[in-house]
């Protein structure tokens, strides 16, 4: 073992991530339910360790997405002005605020595999009711509140199973976003949130130090979540087609009951 947790499951985790960073199925739930499904010692690794892993596989995909997504940045950033700061500000403090002060509370009573299917089948439920909201306003046409309803919802996605990409396009639907429109907002959103926690929680690790074992088991997962995410970029052109979101919930709530079931059966 390295750190506590063996390389070749680093690397799994690390392959793992890329899709469901980018599919609104909840990579954080495939983190948590992946190991645990599959019979892995998961609990009996230090949970700094577990928790510095997430760090790096947050670290690979947001440098991916960095690179996958240069070009939408920059144009984002061409077109940026007072509107749209005030729209991304609105859209990045609940989260920031709530992991900020809650974060510790949340992995301790929500993150086992209970809360997770329970965060999997409500995020799956947000997304059918949501999409079936007309699809009035699109691009150049997101406001204030907009960005405050986007806010909300990536701060209840701190929850494990919600899922930031599945609630926020659910947000986006509800406010009646076109589809294609909503998947735009869900990403340009998204990156601002994702590397500020992979710097707080980068900035925690560092106070804490690493073993060099550590720290080879955190590059492993950094580099198999980099290169997973940017191979996956192909996914985003999927989900951003105007196709129904639907069979990400039908996904969501196959998992779920697949953990539920298992957990009714350990009792």
């Amino acid at each position: 073992m390295s750190g506590g947790l063996p390389l070749r499951r680093a690397l799994a985790l690390g392959i793992v991530q890329g899709p469901a960073e980018l599919l609104p199925i909840s990579s954080s739930a495939h983190i948590v339910l992946v190991p645990w499904l599959l019979g892995w010692d998961w609990d009996a690794i230090d949970p700094e360790v577990r928790k510095s892993f997430e760090v790096a596989l947050h670290t690979g995909a947001a440098a991916a997405l960095l690179v996958g997504q240069r070009r939408l940045i920059a144009e984002e950033l061409r077109s940026f002005d007072a509107g749209r700061a005030l729209l991304l500000v609105l859209s990045f403090a609940p989260a920031a605020a709530v992991g900020y002060g809650c974060e510790r509370q949340i992995e301790q009573r929500l993150g086992g595999p209970r809360a997770t299917a329970f965060g999997l089948l409500a995020g799956a439920a947000l997304m059918v009711l949501a999409d079936r909201r007309p699809q009035l306003r699109g691009r150049g046409e997101a406001r204030p509140m907009d960005g405050l309803a986007l806010g909300v919802a990536q701060a209840a996605a701190l929850a494990p199973g919600v899922s930031r990409n599945g609630v926020t396009l659910a947000a986006a639907r509800w406010r009646c976003f076109s589809r294609a429109q909503a998947n735009l907002l869900s990403r340009t959103i998204a990156l601002p949130i994702i590397v500020g926690a992979t710097g707080l929680k980068g900035a925690r690790l560092a106070r804490r130090g690493t073993t060099p074992e550590l720290r080879k088991t955190l590059a492993v997962g950094i580099g198999a979540s980099f290169v997973s995410t940017l191979a996956s970029q192909r996914l985003i052109g999927l989900v951003e087609r105007d196709r129904a979101l639907w069979p990400y919930s039908a996904y969501r709530a196959g998992l779920a009951g697949l953990v539920l079931a298992k957990l009714r059966r350990g009792h």
